[in-house]
């Protein structure tokens, strides 16, 4: 009777490292690899010599493409076949698909260790990795070849992929397979799909992925680092100054680092359906966020609501008559009364918005609930958005940013504390 790995009663990760142990050489097939998981099983590998017969071949079948074109692939694959250029192009895709993995958690010394043994072991030919392009292949497989006359292959067959959780996590089933027979034909089987004509070696792109990330062995200098953030800040900046322009009638009241903020934010608020303007007191927030909504209301025919605190109406109602604003204002301690009832703008200005830095007050839900269903565009200002805590300025920022959208970040400390299910629930 084959043992059950279910990673609840028994899991994979020993008995595969036990047999490892004793091997010297393996084929792994599966779905899914995580790059950060191989150093659960570096070790073994990196006492073979490499080359063919004393490696681990490793064929990955359902890295993940866009719809419509795995759609299109498969059938190319079907039909007329794929030509090089095509799966060039894949094959190049889905090596920025490994590439993205490393962009993804927090990276930690053992992480880092592990990615430079598998580059290690790739350019040793220790580790050969290809992907399976013919059609997706969800199989997971583990042989492992030992110099053994009675039974040369163990076999682990199941729902494993060669990741943390899949190894030693989550519920699974895999069963080992110990019949010299069975284990030929699954030999046979994992041979036919590895010389495949659409299976595609991608070992040296994996190892170049892993040299050029966070991982590489050569450290990259600080003002390396430094000129790439500059860069990106700049490219924003850029496209802002050469989006938009500022209207005649600010050109003479706008020193020139007020008309390069102005199209700055407004390329924000183009972009992300929000900006903060956070200068200190006595830079001209108010005469910006002006210039930037009469821009808004010229270009794209919004009409403007400001909400500020009772002592600045008079201020904004002679702005809004200077600079002809469409506008309406209104105080913030009107909004509960008000706002429900107001007609659509698609433009809303918050003026000294650190007095919303509480997500549970009345007022705040008020405004947040307005901005959600006319889908506004959000003016922030504020010369002092940070007050007490971090959740100062995310809960300002909580108006125009939905709380479902990818940031491109997660708190990876708070998730392996209290577990991502517990997280996802709060």
């Amino acid at each position: 009777m084959p043992r059950i790995f279910d990673n609840i009663d028994q899991v994979l990760s020993p008995a595969l490292k036990e047999t490892l142990h004793v091997a010297n050489r393996a084929d792994f097939c599966v779905g899914y690899f995580n790059l950060r998981g191989w150093k659960q099983l570096d070790a073994y590998v990196e006492k073979w010599a490499g080359g063919e017969n004393n490696c681990c071949r490793l064929l990955v079948g359902m890295q993940k493409l866009p719809h419509d074109e795995l759609r299109e692939t498969i059938g190319l694959v079907e039909t007329s076949g794929i030509d090089n250029q095509t799966a060039l192009r894949i094959k190049k895709r889905l090596a920025e698909e490994f590439r993205e993995q490393l962009t993804l958690g927090a990276p930690t010394s053992a992480d880092e260790a592990g990615l430079r043994r598998l580059a290690a072991q790739i350019r040793a030919k220790k580790v050969v990795v290809k992907l399976f392009l013919r059609h997706p292949l969800h199989a997971k497989l583990y042989l492992l070849f030992r110099p053994d006359p009675i039974n040369p292959i163990v076999g682990y067959l199941g729902s494993s992929n060669l990741t943390l959780a899949g190894l030693s996590k989550q519920g699974e089933l895999n069963v080992d397979v110990l019949d010299g027979d069975a284990c030929q034909k699954l030999s046979r089987w994992f041979n036919d799909r590895w010389d495949d004509r659409f299976c595609m070696d991608i070992s040296d792109e994996l190892a170049t992925i892993i040299e050029q990330s966070w991982a590489r062995t050569e450290m990259i200098p600080p003002y390396h680092i430094y000129i790439n953030m500059a860069y990106h800040l700049a490219q924003e900046a850029r496209a802002g100054l050469a989006e938009f322009t500022i209207p005649s009638r600010f050109e003479r009241e706008l020193f020139d680092f007020q008309k390069a903020a102005v199209k700055i934010a407004a390329h924000h608020l183009n972009k992300r359906g929000g900006v903060l303007i956070g200068d200190v007191v006595g830079l001209g927030k108010t005469l910006m966020a002006t210039a930037v909504a009469s821009i808004m209301e010229n270009d794209q025919f919004l009409e403007t609501l400001i909400i500020c605190p009772k002592n600045l109406t008079k201020m904004w109602e002679d702005y809004r008559m200077r600079y002809g604003l469409r506008a309406t204002v209104i105080s913030s301690s009107q909004v509960q009364n008000k706002l429900p009832h107001l007609p659509r703008h698609r433009l809303v200005i918050l003026d000294e918005s650190h007095n919303l830095r509480n997500r549970e007050g009345k007022r705040y839900k008020v405004i947040q609930e307005y901005i959600e269903k006319n889908e506004c565009k959000v003016i922030l200002l504020t010369a002092t958005p940070y007050n007490k805590t971090y959740l100062d300025l995310s809960n300002q920022l909580r108006l125009f940013v939905p709380e479902d959208k990818d940031l491109g970040i997660r708190p990876e400390r708070q998730l392996s504390e209290m577990g991502e299910i517990e997280f996802t629930r709060q």
